[in-house]
């Protein structure tokens, strides 16, 4: 059975799609047809290190990195790094290397949790010699100075924007943990969904400078990738996503996808690690998450949903997610004209009848309507 199929949409409705504003649809009279892509669908066979690479054969792909780290003269600091790769023409036969089969964007953000400072910087770039690219057998992507490269089986990150700069190499704990049952599901029907893989803990260490002032750093980071071609449907809003790395040496994503309406979409789902890097898939029914409090951002007037409750009745445990910040929130008017919440976070409470703490990351998105692109 051929998978194949195209797709219409403006770059726009595209950009908003993957920050979380899955309303935006592209106009009737402005169709543009899209090269044929690959869905993702049951069957595909994972393999590393060329999995780390891109896949040009998907629409849509992203490299996301987090972490939290603790500087040599005991600051604390909570980082993101990701790189989207979305398919635009792949119709031509152009042997030139300034044809524009792909779009680069990218968004760095550090959270001074010791300073309570939140920063965050984008990037726009075609494909391009020397400005943005990414290789298909192994993590190598680059958009300006910002790059995650895979070397000797130690991935090495570097940013640097306004006086920041990030160098960071990330020695995988565990390999790669595969989400989902055959896909990540996203939305029901054949190819909503993506192929979903994370390296869930990564002991980190490497430099961070600051307006010249540069100080040795460690700590721990998530990497999540992601490839596929349609995954969100019309009438869902956007997700509230989880990545809990624990003392016990286990860790937690989940996802709770969100219709326009408020309610859960039952595609909503999540994966348990173990300490040996065993995984569990989780469906929807396995898991509750309730938010105790508003934000409302300064920025974007979004009003996001804070302070989680995460429960687990079947597997004993209930934990607590607690920002470290309230103001995490990265207003990427220029890359994808939205407004999205990622934030560091900690975590306390019971984990299969033991007590536990941890840290990690939460991304919420769909959230600001104010600001959605027009499309």
């Amino acid at each position: 059975m051929d998978h194949r199929r195209p797709t219409i949409l403006t770059l726009a409705a595209l950009i908003a799609f993957l920050a979380g504003s899955a309303t935006a649809q592209a106009p009737a009279q402005v169709e543009v047809f899209e090269p044929e892509y690959l869905l993702a669908v049951p069957g595909y066979e994972f393999a590393f290190p060329r999995d780390h690479g891109a896949h040009p054969d998907y629409k849509l792909e992203w490299w996301y990195y987090t972490g939290h780290l603790e500087a040599e003269d005991g600051r604390s600091f909570g980082y993101e790094l990701t790189f989207f790769r979305i398919g635009m023409d792949r119709r031509a036969v152009n042997p030139s290397a300034w044809s524009v089969d792909d779009l680069h964007v990218a968004h760095f953000a550090l959270s001074r949790l010791s300073e309570e400072t939140f920063q965050y910087w984008e990037r726009v770039n075609r494909a391009g010699p020397g400005i943005a690219h990414t290789r298909t057998d192994t993590l190598d992507v680059q958009n300006e100075s910002w790059t995650a490269r895979l070397e000797d089986g130690v991935m090495h990150l570097r940013a640097y924007a306004e006086g920041i700069l990030l160098e960071l190499e990330l020695q995988p704990d565990k390999g790669p943990v595969i989400h989902g049952n055959g896909v990540s599901q996203k939305a029901d029907g054949v190819g909503q969904a993506s192929h979903y893989y994370s390296m869930t803990r990564m002991r980190t260490e490497g430099l961070l400078s600051i307006d010249g002032r540069a100080v040795s750093v460690s700590g721990e980071s998530w990497m999540d990738h992601e490839f596929g071609t349609n995954q969100l449907a019309p009438d869902q809003v956007g997700w509230d996503w989880f990545s809990l790395q624990l003392d016990n040496g286990e860790e937690l994503m989940l996802y709770q996808l969100r219709y326009t309406d408020g309610t859960i979409d039952p595609n909503s789902s999540g994966t348990m690690v173990s300490a040996d890097g065993e995984s569990e898939h989780l469906e929807r029914d396995q898991f509750t998450v309730r938010s105790l409090r508003d934000w409302a951002s300064p920025k974007s007037e979004a009003v996001y949903r804070l302070d989680w409750e995460l429960t687990l009745p079947g597997h004993n445990t209930a934990l607590r997610v607690i920002p470290l910040m309230d103001d995490q929130e990265l207003y990427t008017v220029r890359s994808t004209g939205i407004a999205y919440w990622e934030g560091a976070v900690r975590v306390e409470g019971v984990w299969k009848g033991q007590a536990v703490t941890g840290r990690g990351y939460v991304e919420l998105t769909g959230y600001s309507t104010r600001y959605r692109p027009s499309v």
